[in-house]
């Protein structure tokens, strides 16, 4: 929607999360369609407030009149990150897919120095917040998992995305086992990051290069009839808005047309009656905290339904609060009492609740609200999972396996995990 639609009812800016608590952030309405009246190409972009952003798209999700206050803003902090010399943090948080790869071949050893006091005055030095615990590497990644084939009627190319894949590969091979219990195969295609993290930090050009890598991967399995799933909201939402919308991938509306959540998923298989879960009791109390980038992806909380048929468990939506973290945002020294701020703010109405654990579809958030608040955090699929009596067996050591050619359709079965 062009930013001549706004009609200035200011709507969005009563729900900007960086407003709140930043005074020096003008607001989504200020930084996008207003400023926009007066950007000028023939000028150098001077507007540096507009980093200030963290995209979580409540805004847009506001907006009575379909204006994209988000969009406008991504636009210009592109522009302005080509025009002027971006910091350390950008650059590094940029190039977040080599910089995980190689955390995760060496993870004994990164992990280590990142709790070190040494350790995080290094990471301060490069500008990198260290007001949560960094991540654990983990070495056994889920792209290494053995793959052989199976022939069933339902079968899903499952898009893990970069947290899952480095962080918390076991909530990946949950994920797999909770589908093959469904009687649905899995493959994990060749993929690359998202783009997201190059795109939020102003290399549009790196971003592209991912997109095109991975629409040009799950196309081939898209060919050969095969669904694709995503987990993570994030990645959720850059694959079906950002691939056609600012990095203007040709194919990327094949990828849109294709593609689900996990949870949307699964219950499509319920209403298909392809599936007829049998829940066991789970006796837990979880503050269910809803990403914003699941809300701006317009699906509702499927989660949340599957969650609803769980017995014995106790759950509370809380849909009205930003984590702060957003991706690499919440990790630059720059935003990082911002960050701070948007999270105590969640976490007191978490609090509120009376919850024991906090549940949320992404990474992000689990570890901006797990680190701020001291509770357990947990994936929704884990939740499922422990409803499945799903358990993971003890991994072996493996080699990774020799990787897929993604030029080629893949044929009927291949590459399914066992």
């Amino acid at each position: 929607m062009n930013f001549e639609h706004c009609i200035r009812c200011t709507i969005c800016v009563e729900n900007c999360p960086v407003l709140r608590v930043n005074q020096e952030f003008p607001g989504p309405k200020q930084a996008g369609p207003d400023a926009q009246r007066f950007r000028s190409e023939r000028e150098k972009a001077k507007d540096e407030w507009v980093l200030l952003c963290s995209q979580c798209k409540r805004c847009e999700i506001a907006c009575p009149c379909g204006v994209e206050p988000a969009q406008i803003i991504l636009k210009a902090q592109q522009r302005y990150g080509l025009e002027h010399q971006r910091s350390l943090a950008h650059l590094l948080f940029a190039n977040n897919y080599y910089l995980s790869a190689l955390g995760s071949l060496l993870a004994p050893v990164a992990n280590r120095i990142t709790k070190t006091k040494a350790g995080k005055n290094i990471l301060s030095s490069m500008r990198i917040a260290t007001h949560i615990p960094f991540p654990k590497f983990r070495f056994h990644k889920l792209s290494w998992e053995k793959k052989t084939p199976n022939r069933r009627s339902r079968k899903v190319a499952f898009f893990y995305g970069c947290f899952i894949n480095f962080y918390r590969p076991d909530i990946g091979r949950k994920i797999v086992q909770l589908l093959k219990s469904f009687k649905v195969d899995v493959v994990l295609p060749p993929q690359w990051c998202c783009g997201l993290p190059a795109l939020g930090n102003g290399n549009l050009e790196l971003a592209r290069s991912f997109a095109l890598k991975n629409t040009a991967s799950l196309s081939n399995y898209i060919d050969a009839g095969y669904d694709i799933i995503y987990s993570c909201t994030s990645c959720g939402l850059c694959l079906l808005h950002d691939y056609q919308g600012i990095m203007d991938i040709p194919t990327a509306k094949k990828i849109t047309e294709n593609t689900y959540n996990l949870h949307e998923y699964i219950l499509r298989l319920v209403d298909d009656n392809y599936i007829k879960p049998q829940f066991r009791e789970v006796r837990r109390k979880l503050a269910y905290h809803i990403p914003c980038h699941l809300r701006a992806l317009g699906i509702g909380y499927p989660a949340a339904k599957l969650m609803s048929l769980i017995p014995g468990l106790t759950y509370e939506i809380l849909d009205d609060t930003c984590c702060g973290l957003s991706g690499s945002y919440g990790f630059k020294k720059t935003n990082e009492s911002t960050s701070i701020s948007i999270g105590n703010y969640a976490v007191a109405r978490i609090r509120k609740t009376g919850m024991e654990e906090i549940v949320a579809d992404c990474g992000s958030c689990r570890m901006q609200l797990g680190g701020l608040s001291g509770l357990v955090t947990l994936d929704p699929a884990e939740v499922i999972s422990e409803a499945l009596g799903i358990t993971l067996a003890k991994k072996r050591k493996r080699f990774p396996p020799k990787a897929l050619s993604s030029g080629k359709t893949l044929p009927e079965g291949q590459g399914a995990i066992g």
